[in-house]
């Protein structure tokens, strides 16, 4: 019988697996359909589910996204990956729970299209409206824009210095890292596009309406040429590193009580 550890890593791994796809339909629909790109995180979601046994596809996406966002979301509460608790430590660990909000919004997106065939609840846009309608909405909508900028930071600096390869286990292919060095810089791209988004929308007054998704971000680049297509294919890219590192990620175990994981070195 599975312990509580190998049932906790296996979930993640299929949250792993479930980026995977997220982000190499993402990079194939932005090469190859302008059109269907400018429907922005829709346009991802309507493409996989017209795959075959694209709703099964949807559905172990609900399950994958909320699993490796509540594995992000541990970073912050649990300090699962041994960040720290200096300046740096809790801006990765703030940077976390940025990437835990974004991935549970999409797993709330691909639930519609799981059951409804569409996301018509208006999304990112209708969530941020509501949150602007409570006091302190705009401070809420501001700070996690800066957690995204400050995730985006982080995720170009992984890319340009491979310091990612040290939780990935001996035997992963040799492109390993040329491929997530694009595609964190690639991603780090989007994430600043989607802080600077919620920034605006926070702390300047710009409106729900300036939100943006994954998809809707990587839409507003669709103008300006060669950085689109350098964009698509870095997130095409990290498709592919997601895959690997569905397999040879290194999973946080859990401990004796099985409650709060604990770093594996």
């Amino acid at each position: 019988m599975a312990t509580k550890s190998e049932r906790f890593s296996s979930l993640v791994r299929v949250g792993y697996f479930s980026r995977a796809i997220l982000y190499s339909v993402l990079g194939l629909i932005a090469l190859t359909s302008a059109g269907r790109i400018r429907q922005g995180t829709n346009g991802i979601f309507q493409a996989i589910q017209e795959f075959p046994l694209g709703t099964a596809i949807l559905w172990l996406m609900v399950v994958g996204l909320v699993a490796y966002a509540l594995f992000r979301l541990a970073s912050p509460l649990f300090d699962i990956e041994n960040q720290g608790s200096d300046k740096t430590g809790w801006a990765h660990r703030i940077g976390h729970a940025g990437s835990a909000i974004g991935h549970l919004a999409l797993a709330y997106s691909a639930f519609n299209f799981a059951t409804s065939g569409s996301d018509n609840g208006g999304g990112a846009q209708a969530a941020a409206s509501g949150v602007l309608s409570v006091q302190f909405g705009g401070a809420i909508l501001g700070l996690l824009g800066i957690a995204f900028i400050v995730a985006a930071v982080f995720q170009a600096k992984k890319g340009w210095t491979g310091e990612f390869m040290h939780r990935i286990a001996p035997g992963a292919p040799s492109q390993t890292r040329w491929l997530g060095g694009i595609g964190y810089i690639a991603r780090a791209v989007v994430f600043l596009l989607i802080g600077w988004s919620l920034v605006q929308a926070g702390f300047l007054s710009s409106g729900s309406e300036q939100v943006l998704t994954l998809g809707d971000a990587v839409a507003s680049l669709a103008d300006d040429g060669v950085i689109f297509t350098l964009v698509a294919i870095g997130l095409l890219m990290f498709g592919l590193f997601s895959l690997v590192l569905a397999r040879y990620r290194i999973i946080p175990e859990l401990d004796a009580e099985g409650m709060r994981p604990a770093f594996r070195s």
